[in-house]
């Protein structure tokens, strides 16, 4: 939509807002701007073009007809135009707060930022305390969330998800410095453990694939029509980037943990026994063998997970890609 248009919108509202009686047509095309320099046919063409546009975003244009005139008048009624009262429950104003600070360093900051500052202006308190939550940031002495977009795909592919349009982007798969072009249907972008992901139909494999945002290379193409992309009802997004599933039992991995290190393991786990030869060895419960392997990976040389053997297969399959 263009600016003047925008403008001539905006101030055809505010004056059926002002006006305490109905305005004719004539009326309206005088105070109005943008309506003074048109003929009179463009004018009631854009008139009535205005009106319907108005109407489908849900603005109410009343039609009063008065017996003592000739032409119907226009108004807007502010009870139907204005927004009830927003009352908000604490525990709602603290998701709505939380929800502006998450998507503080993200493409869509300045709206949240707005719609938080609106919310503020009609008397409704957001800045509720929130309590410690993992894979915040620390600053001002309170723990802050915060999603972290640095990712360049990120902006082009959530508005494709959000859009349904098909994408094309040059990818770098995991331990390969190989980079084949990817055409995805994206179904969702997801986070875990501090890392983007998008989840969608990849059309060059003809399967579902999860794609990590830090190895998309170079620019994300956007294709097609908006609404092409039809996400398959009931699919686990979460399930699809490796998130445990809350119902799975949890179980317990065997792990030699080398003497007078892993301070944090040892507390996490639900017992420790005295080993030999410099080692300990711990039971640490766990749903995941993936998220389990990325943290003992991350230890080193100091933990070497015994068992089950999917957790341990799981391990070396991390530290080789590492190595590669």
């Amino acid at each position: 939509m263009s600016r003047r248009k925008t403008e001539r919108l905006l101030n055809l509202v505010i004056c059926l807002l002002a006006t305490r009686r109905p305005l004719s047509a004539e009326q309206i095309r005088q105070a109005v701007p943008g309506y003074d320099r048109d003929g009179d046919e463009a004018f009631q063409r854009m008139f009535e073009r205005d009106k319907n546009e108005l109407r489908e975003i849900g603005i109410p244009i009343d039609v009063v007809r008065d017996p003592w005139e000739d032409e119907p008048g226009y108004r807007i009624e502010r009870e139907s135009y204005e927004l009830p009262e927003i009352t908000l429950e604490p525990d709602e104003a603290a998701v709505l707060g939380l929800a502006a600070q998450v998507w503080q360093r993200a493409s869509l900051a300045e709206a949240a930022s707005g719609a938080l500052l609106k919310l503020r202006a009609g008397g409704v308190a957001t800045e509720q305390p929130v309590g410690p939550s993992m894979g915040g940031v620390m600053g001002g002495g309170a723990l802050e969330l915060r999603v972290d977009t640095r990712d360049p795909a990120f902006p082009a592919l959530w508005d494709a998800v959000r859009d349904r349009r098909v994408v094309r982007f040059d990818y770098r798969s995991a331990g390969s410095e190989s980079v084949r072009a990817r055409t995805v249907e994206p179904w969702g972008v997801v986070s875990r453990n501090g890392r983007w992901y998008v989840a969608g139909f990849d059309r060059d494999r003809q399967a579902p694939r999860v794609f990590r945002l830090s190895r998309v290379t170079g620019q994300v193409t956007v294709m097609g029509r908006p609404g092409a992309v039809e996400v398959p009802e009931g699919v686990d997004l979460r399930g699809m980037v490796g998130f445990p599933d809350d119902s799975t039992d949890e179980r317990v991995a065997v792990v030699r943990v080398r003497q007078g290190t892993c301070e944090g393991l040892r507390q996490l786990a639900s017992a420790v026994r005295t080993g030999d030869a410099g080692w300990d060895e711990a039971d640490l419960p766990f749903t995941d063998p993936e998220r389990l392997a990325g943290w003992m990976a991350s230890l080193g040389a100091d933990v070497e997970v015994v068992g089950p053997p999917d957790a341990r297969e799981a391990v070396i399959r991390r530290l080789k890609g590492a190595m590669a």
